[in-house]
């Protein structure tokens, strides 16, 4: 089990009070991630269009594309020594998408490996649990070494947009980073 804290990166000025943390696990061909998101909720925008709340989940989660341009949780999966990475986002409405890309952002495509991501949320006054448990041998074999990048994106209620990570090695935010994979399992 390897457990996680998201730092904002560094050049944002306005933050919300809020602090990002979980766990991510492979056991054999299962890989579970668990985001923990507490403080402030109520600044944050948890859907588009939501005003201090999460809005109802969606009825029939589905795949959606530009989850990442508001609140959105995040992880990259890259094997070692190999260019080609996946993409997994996330939304607290329970909509996801997860792509492949052959290299540094290029080539992105939807992995048609997965037709639906089923995650659960639990929203409390002052925290947001959201749990993942998938199969990974859909895309990587279970042998296989892995490294994994975990982020998030959170827009508050005054449509401010921060950017957190385990990580921030660039100049600008940029979770496509190789050199920010940094839990190996």
């Amino acid at each position: 089990m390897n457990e996680f804290k998201l730092i904002p990166f560094r050049s944002q000025a306005s933050l919300p009070n809020i602090e990002l943390s979980g766990k991510i696990d492979r056991q054999n061909e299962l890989l579970s991630i668990e985001y923990q998101l507490q403080g402030d909720l109520d600044t944050i925008l948890l859907q588009r269009g939501s005003a201090n709340a999460i809005d109802p989940p969606a009825i029939i989660p589905s795949r959606k594309f530009e989850l990442w341009s508001t609140t959105c949780f995040e992880f990259f999966i890259g094997i070692p020594d190999n260019l080609e990475y996946w993409e997994f986002n996330l939304s607290p409405s329970g909509d996801w998408n997860v792509f492949h890309l052959d290299n540094y952002r290029q080539g992105l495509q939807n992995e048609l490996a997965f037709t639906s991501l089923p995650f659960k949320i639990d929203r409390q006054a002052n925290s947001l649990l959201l749990t993942l448990t998938f199969g990974l041998s859909r895309i990587i074999p279970i042998q296989q070494e892995i490294e994994i990048s975990v982020t998030t994106v959170i827009e508050s209620n005054q449509h401010e947009i921060s950017y957190w990570a385990l990580t921030h090695p660039g100049t600008e935010a940029d979770f496509h980073r190789r050199d920010s994979f940094i839990i190996k399992i």
